[in-house]
């Protein structure tokens, strides 16, 4: 059994109960899901804020960068992602999302996100088609964060324009788009075949069928392959009926999380550790390959050394059933 650092996961929207975008989110709270998600093997990750109202990015950015700067928390929590509210707001391709909430790119109100964030934030998602999202991903990129296109309807032009600005992922490659789609004409095929964008992928079993992981594998390349659990409020949570990120939801007991009524999944019940061990069953990549996936390519994507991550102490790769166990 070999000991490995553990994961980095650069989406993770809350844990066991607590929501990084709920208007009432508390410090307490917040240092409870960050714990459990280190606990199961996830060594560094980005607490992940969706589309919201202007109230809540105001009350919860601060209350995210003021416990990052816990010695607890340094080198585990390295920055916000905020995935929206730059996206699109047509039904399928804004997803979980509140479509209510969604704006268009506003270099203004990026300024203040980045206020309130004190300077924390590492990715933002924005939709490449959204207008001036080119104006925005220069800005954005100015100051250090790393854009990825997501919640997107963009074809190949929209995209290329997007890269040539700054853009450098897609956001859950695969997801955030609606069910039916032209077969050639779509943001699928646009975003596997643009070079410049690294591919993150949700490998939970139940977002992306084990064919397009192992295209998105062929189509990017493993240097261009990052794994993210996109972890829901309630994962780690039993099957039931929840509220999630404003849906109605119902977590199954294989682990799917959905809402029915939309027809769309509602971020993951995985953690990294549940995702990594879906992907290492699959066969397709090696246990440096997977490592790379899973650890040293989303440092890459944000720009923070390897060795500035604090490692978990409890992981390791059995090479048994399941590859990596908490031990």
């Amino acid at each position: 059994m070999k000991k490995i650092p553990g994961f980095v996961d650069l989406q993770v929207n809350g844990f066991l109960g607590v929501d990084f975008s709920s208007p009432s989110l508390t410090e307490e709270q917040c240092a409870f899901a960050w714990r459990k998600i280190i606990e199961r093997g996830t060594a560094a990750f980005l607490p992940t804020v969706i589309t919201s109202s202007k109230e809540t990015y105001k009350r919860n950015l601060p209350i995210i960068a003021k416990l990052m700067k816990e010695s607890e928390f340094e080198g585990h929590v390295l920055g916000l992602h905020i995935e929206g509210p730059f996206i699109s707001n047509i039904p399928g391709a804004v997803g979980a999302h509140n479509p209510e909430w969604v704006i268009k790119p506003d270099v203004e109100f990026l300024e203040k996100m980045i206020e309130w964030s004190e300077g924390t934030i590492k990715i933002l998602t924005i939709a490449a088609e959204t207008e001036n999202a080119c104006g925005l991903t220069e800005f954005a990129t100015s100051r250090g964060i790393t854009v990825s296109l997501g919640h997107q309807m963009a074809l190949g032009d929209e995209l290329a324009k997007a890269s040539a600005s700054g853009a450098t992922a897609i956001t859950h490659l695969g997801n955030g788009m609606p069910n039916l789609i032209h077969r050639h004409n779509n943001t699928l095929w646009a975003a596997l075949a643009e070079d410049r964008l690294t591919g993150m992928l949700i490998t939970d079993g139940h977002h992306l069928p084990p064919a397009i992981i192992k295209t998105a594998l062929r189509a990017k390349g493993v240097d261009n392959i990052v794994v993210v659990s996109d972890a829901s409020p309630i994962a780690g949570s039993p099957p039931g009926r929840y509220n999630v990120l404003g849906n109605d939801t119902v977590l199954e007991e294989n682990g799917l999380l959905h809402n029915p009524e939309k027809e769309c999944m509602v971020g993951s019940s995985a953690c990294m550790l549940d995702c990594m061990n879906f992907l290492a069953s699959l066969k397709l990549l090696s246990f440096d390959e997977l490592m790379q996936v899973g650890f040293d390519n989303p440092l890459k994507l944000i720009g923070v050394d390897k060795k500035s991550v604090k490692a978990c102490e409890n992981v390791a790769c059995s090479g048994g059933s399941k590859a990596f166990e908490i031990i």
